[in-house]
């Protein structure tokens, strides 16, 4: 008959119970060491890391051009508007816009689609969008290109204002504003 230790008896560690700790021990620790690799390498390489954030001077860049950048392996326009082009921004009505929502990241989600509310500064001046059209990935041709004075995608026919909100053809939304912001007066941190 087996040794059963019962209530209130002393029992001492045996050899085997030392073992058995030990065993599971190392075995905790190997796994934990096999894994580890694993899950190390789902964190963002240095690369991606570096391209979380940038900085654009935008000292060269005069009234009604643009400067293409490439962040985070997209194009993002950054466009210097003249008068021109805001007024003809902040002409158009709300209800005349086929996506109602700003799609600005420095914003609510909710955010209407004024020019106001896609713009950088207060006047206007400068607009920073994401140059890829929401249809189906193409990029925008812009300087005053398409039925809207904007940008126009000539892959499929998308007409963006000189807001960059879509006005006419299949894209669903207008162009993205990504995070962006004044590092100093002629440096533009995106991200």
């Amino acid at each position: 008959m087996p040794n059963v230790a019962h209530e209130g008896t002393d029992v001492k560690p045996t050899r085997r119970d030392f073992l058995y700790v030990a065993t599971t021990s190392v075995g905790v620790v190997g796994i934990g060491a096999a894994l580890w690799p694993l899950v190390d390498q789902m964190n963002p390489s240095a690369d991606v890391l570096a391209l979380a954030s940038i900085e654009v001077d935008v000292s060269s860049v005069e009234p009604g051009t643009q400067l293409t950048v490439k962040w985070r392996g997209k194009p993002v326009f950054i466009r210097y508007r003249t008068p021109e082009e805001i007024e003809a921004g902040r002409a158009v009505s709300l209800d005349q816009l086929k996506d109602a929502l700003a799609r600005n990241d420095n914003d609510s989600p909710t955010t209407p689609a004024s020019d106001a509310n896609r713009t950088l500064d207060a006047d206007g001046n400068w607009l920073v969008m994401v140059g890829v059209c929401t249809h189906l990935g193409c990029v925008p041709i812009g300087d005053g290109a398409g039925d809207f004075g904007g940008w126009f995608c000539p892959c499929h026919g998308s007409h963006y204002d000189t807001a960059g909100r879509i006005r006419q053809g299949p894209a669903p939304t207008n162009l993205p504003v990504p995070l962006a912001s004044f590092a100093s007066d002629t440096v533009i941190k995106l991200g």
